[in-house]
């Protein structure tokens, strides 16, 4: 039975350039789009760039051009690299749109008009010299719980704690460098904490992944706050209506984006938008998401719909981070590759997506990009196994039987290849994708092994066995066919080419049902795909690296500040005596793992050399905020440097009996210290 589905990415800021990082997502749901597509469904797929918030007004203002000067241009780079990484979106917007801004404020009044909109007096930071109100994110000082310096105004990235911006210990704005002041504001609050009933249910129907709703069910047990919906000017958005001065959060408009870009679809292609968005639709609606921004997704938003009188998501797909060569992207590392930057090097989309498919799964897991493994991979399933099938039989039947094919009727491995097309397709729409891939390899092994026992480059030295050789070299290319029907929507490029090849129609599931008849003509073979050289990986890395020597830029105000703190009393400083009461000493990380509910913390079990009174040694438990920098399993076996005589700390996921030390670029990269080969657990650092 044909389905209707609408089917959406997240949207990408329009303030940087698209990463690898950022291609996991899109890749794989334009997989997911283009399977659907192929199995006779009627599929629209949306998205657009978010273009509105404080970093976009700051970064215009710094280039010394208007914010939409700024997302114009930002959309015209997005476009090109989805594009040319083939992810085909039927539509591809701005929510700095005329339709955002309508359906924006349309569901706010229905919000307020159900009683789901309040307002309250808050106190928040003030840039003094700015003249403007601080998100949380331009806010910057010492963490209160941990101490670390330099942290966030919402969370701090090295203990993983959560606090108000005005927690902060000597608080600074990150745009001027000023210190900030308190000034109180009337702001617009969704309701949320009334929505808790309705949520509860929502996540737990099926909407998410179990590992996603048990992550609803830690916020739910920590209660649901109301959700601030509004920002002072100046800001660049949607002003509220009837609120002079006062414009909506942009975490309230980029979602509704999704509504615009598909409304607009609908005024191009003549489509119904009430038959998708009505609160009763039959139509199915699909979210792909990374699992950083699952609260706004499975709470803010279906909350918001439910609300306002539309409907909800069907399912909301959460994925996980990227991480190359088992560490978080880096500058320094030249591992922090943007779209571009792959193309300009590597070329071959279709290399990157298949890889990817290799490794997504239905999970929230992280994935990983290894660089290495990228290049054994593409050349060994690609080229080794899969065109490998194409190259060692089709020359015959183009020089020998001028293009004419001569199938058998009773193959046993063409059979086998049909029957497996059901397996394939429960995979790809379950979104594991690397169970389908590794069922097609299986099959491309198939295919060879008949092509090696069949040998046809022997049958052609022998005369009289003109059929034999036809038959088995047009078998070989059924097998082929059959093999790009299953890998079209990881490679649409290449299947394109395969079609032309093979003189055929597009594929589509339907095909397998079919097969290359006797007589059929085949075009001249020319070759698809090249082996990926790893010279091109490390002139791509080594391009992508950057000399991140630490500056500081600061506004006059803040230079003030330095040269003050400079002429200081010595008193100010620690003495040699303070700082020998810090006991640093090696560690070995015999184990690490993932701290269950927490989005930041590894938990580390560190050997620092002491004993028990039985003389056995002894290990300390340290919760590390590294989780988004190291995968556990590369941890473990390394030396690192730990504060061993910090006050253990109780936290929510147990004892941490001290702190090992990390360093930071600035891509918000984490390097854990290491000291010298030779160093044993226990040595103290003098």
């Amino acid at each position: 039975m044909a389905r209707k589905i609408l089917v959406t990415s997240a949207l990408p800021y329009a303030n940087g350039s698209i990463h690898l990082g950022h291609l996991v997502e899109y890749i794989q749901t334009d997989i997911w789009v283009r399977f659907q597509k192929m199995q006779g469904h009627t599929v629209h797929y949306v998205c657009a760039d978010d273009t509105h918030g404080t970093p976009i007004m700051l970064r215009a203002e710094k280039e010394g051009i208007t914010p939409e000067a700024l997302i114009e241009n930002v959309h015209k780079e997005h476009s090109a690299d989805f594009k040319e990484f083939l992810v085909e979106f039927d539509n591809y917007y701005s929510t700095n749109a005329p339709e955002n801004k309508e359906l924006s404020q349309t569901i706010y009044r229905k919000l307020k008009a159900n009683g789901k909109i309040a307002t309250k007096t808050i106190e928040q930071f003030y840039d003094p010299v700015k003249n403007m109100f601080l998100p949380d994110r331009f806010i910057k000082g010492e963490c209160p719980k941990c101490h670390a310096k330099d942290q966030y105004g919402d969370n701090c990235e090295i203990c993983g704690a959560t606090y108000n911006p005005t927690e902060l210990i000597n608080a600074y704005s990150a745009v001027s460098g000023a210190a900030p002041v308190r000034k109180e504001t009337e702001h617009y609050f969704f309701k949320l904490s009334e929505c808790e009933a309705f949520l509860k249910d929502w996540t737990r129907s099926g909407t998410l992944q179990g590992e996603a709703a048990n992550k609803m069910g830690e916020w739910f047990e920590n209660g649901l706050n109301d959700w601030d919906i509004s920002r002072d000017a100046p800001y660049f958005g949607f002003e509220i209506p009837d609120a002079p001065g006062k414009y909506f959060y942009v975490w309230l408009d980029a979602p509704i984006g999704y509504m615009a870009s598909f409304k607009k679809l609908c005024d191009m292609k003549g489509l119904d938008f009430d038959e998708y968005w009505n609160k009763d639709s039959s139509t199915e609606l699909y979210h792909f998401i990374g699992k950083d921004i699952l609260y706004f997704h499975a709470l803010f938003w279906p909350a918001t719909l439910e609300f306002s009188g539309y409907r909800k998501p069907t399912q909301i797909f959460a994925h996980g981070f990227l991480t190359v060569n088992g560490e978080k992207m880096s500058k320094s590392r030249g591992t922090f590759i943007t779209a571009r930057s792959y193309l300009e090097h590597i070329k071959n989309p279709e290399y990157l997506r298949y890889y990817y498919a290799a490794k997504l799964n239905s999970t929230m897991e992280d994935i990983d990009l290894n660089l290495e493994d990228f290049v054994a991979r593409v050349n060994s399933d690609l080229v080794g196994k899969y065109i490998n099938i194409a190259s060692r039989t089709a020359g015959f039947i183009n020089k020998r039987f001028a293009g004419k094919l001569n199938p058998s009727t009773d193959n046993s491995a063409i059979a086998e290849l049909k029957a497996a097309a059901q397996t394939i397709v429960h995979a790809y729409e379950a979104l594991d994708y690397g169970r389908a891939l590794r069922e097609i390899m299986r099959l491309s092994d198939l295919a060879n092994g008949f092509v090696a026992e069949r040998a046809p480059w022997a049958i052609a030295k022998q005369e009289g066995h003109d059929a034999a050789l036809q038959q088995v070299c047009s078998d070989a290319l059924e097998m082929f066919r059959l093999l790009t029907l299953y890998l079209k929507p990881v490679l649409p490029k290449l299947a394109a080419e395969v079609e032309q090849f093979l003189n055929i129609e597009p594929l589509n599931w339907a095909s397998v049902k079919a097969s290359l008849s006797a007589e059929h003509a085949i075009n001249e073979y020319t070759h698809l795909i090249t082996r990926v050289d790893p010279k091109l990986i490390e002139a791509m890395t080594e391009s992508n690296k950057e000399n991140l020597t630490a500056t500081v830029e600061v506004s006059a105000l803040a230079k003030n500040e330095v040269e003050a703190a400079m002429t200081m009393p010595e008193t100010e400083y620690i003495s040699i005596d303070d700082f020998t009461k810090v006991d640093l000493r090696i560690a070995t990380i015999v184990n690490a793992e993932h701290v269950e509910g927490a989005e930041k913390l590894l938990k580390l079990t560190l050997d620092i050399g002491e004993e028990a009174d039985n003389g056995e040694r002894t290990t300390r438990q340290v919760f590390a905020g590294i989780k988004s920098a190291y995968d556990p399993s590369t941890l473990i076996g390394r030396n690192t440097v730990m504060v061993a005589n910090l006050a253990p700390r109780k936290m929510k996921f147990g004892m941490s009996e001290g702190m090992v030390l990390a360093a930071s670029d600035e891509s918000g990269g984490l390097f854990i210290l290491t000291p010298d080969v030779g160093a044993m657990p226990g040595m103290r650092i003098k």
